[in-house]
């Protein structure tokens, strides 16, 4: 693996042969009902979708999702996108010496920079019911968690230690407006922000690609943490009702709309803040991966990104380092 050029540095028509995380995998058919194989492979770069036209039935009869392959092939376009033609794939053996996490994105943050800022913002909350709630929670194998986990599967932050680099910028908006309006509980609403997405440790797996867990589905990671806070505040002496219904309301609402997964809205003044710092950093994150993945395109536009409904512009002045390591579009 060595050496191997990233995916998002390939032009179309370069050869291809390179060891890639298999995301998914299916067999279709054409109109004339030939079979092929449709795939999603990564790197940590980005995702591609793949093709392979014949000889691949010996192949999937051992492939699973997360797995790590050898393809050779070519980078190709279908439609203005790329897309790798494979000519021949197999799964990587232990004499390979890659596995999953080699192809996963990270943070462009040092992790044990983001750990220290972290604690060091947890040790500035002077109310002590809250305090002591975030480091009851924050047990040893849950802050592990907490650290990797990607905050998305695939619109913002998603890659490890992504729930950790966006908690720290909503932290930071949440200082602000506490500077700028003196009537917010800054400790209330920062202890909001700590905890809003922890609910994702348990609703999102990461050890060989991004997708949701059972639980995850089943609850949703704003009912999970919601449950968390619920069971270890009670085990905080003398936590206040109070003071834990202004809490949960924060990390129940901090999507903001019903539609949008929230079982409330925001209803006081710390929660209109957290829900928009919220969005402010989500937003911001997914829309500068989108334009740093089609850089170099020499186009000006992205193409049409459903989730932001619109095509997003491609400034001049952005630089795109070589190893860009957070783009999924």
């Amino acid at each position: 693996m060595s050496g191997q050029k990233n995916l998002n540095l390939l032009s179309v028509k370069e050869k291809i042969e390179h060891f890639l995380l298999l995301t998914s995998f299916v067999i279709k058919s054409t109109k004339t009902g030939k079979e092929y194989l449709d795939l999603e492979l990564r790197d940590h770069t980005v995702v591609r979708n793949a093709k392979m036209w014949t000889n691949f039935n010996s192949f999937i009869e051992n492939a699973k999702v997360g797995s790590v392959v050898k393809v050779l092939g070519v980078l190709d376009e279908f439609n203005n996108q790329p897309q790798i033609k494979i000519d021949r794939i197999r799964l990587a053996t232990a004499e390979d010496n890659v596995g999953p996490v080699d192809f996963l994105p990270k943070s462009n943050r040092s992790m044990n920079e983001m750990e220290l800022e972290l604690i060091s913002r947890i040790n500035q909350i002077s109310d002590q019911h809250l305090k002591h709630l975030i480091e009851q929670i924050f047990s040893e194998g849950n802050f592990e968690k907490y650290k990797k986990v990607p905050a998305g599967k695939a619109w913002h932050h998603a890659y490890i230690g992504g729930l950790l680099e966006h908690t720290l910028e909503i932290i930071k908006i949440c200082d602000l407006m506490s500077d700028i309006h003196s009537e917010i509980n800054r400790d209330l609403l920062i202890s909001g922000a700590i905890l809003h997405d922890l609910g994702k440790i348990e609703e999102l797996e990461f050890e060989s690609g991004f997708d949701y867990t059972d639980k995850g589905k089943l609850l949703g990671h704003i009912v999970i943490i919601a449950n968390i806070i619920e069971k270890e505040s009670d085990r905080v002496d003398g936590f206040p009702e109070e003071l834990k219904n202004h809490l949960m309301h924060l990390v129940l609402s901090h999507q903001g709309k019903l539609e949008y997964a929230s079982p409330v809205t925001p209803k006081t003044l710390e929660a209109i803040v957290l829900y928009n710092a919220d969005e402010l950093s989500a937003k911001t994150n997914a829309y500068k991966g989108a334009i740093l993945s089609e850089m170099g395109s020499g186009k000006n536009w992205t193409r049409y990104l459903p989730l932001a409904e619109t095509s997003l512009f491609i400034p001049k002045t952005f630089t795109k380092p070589d190893d860009f390591k957070n783009t999924l579009f």
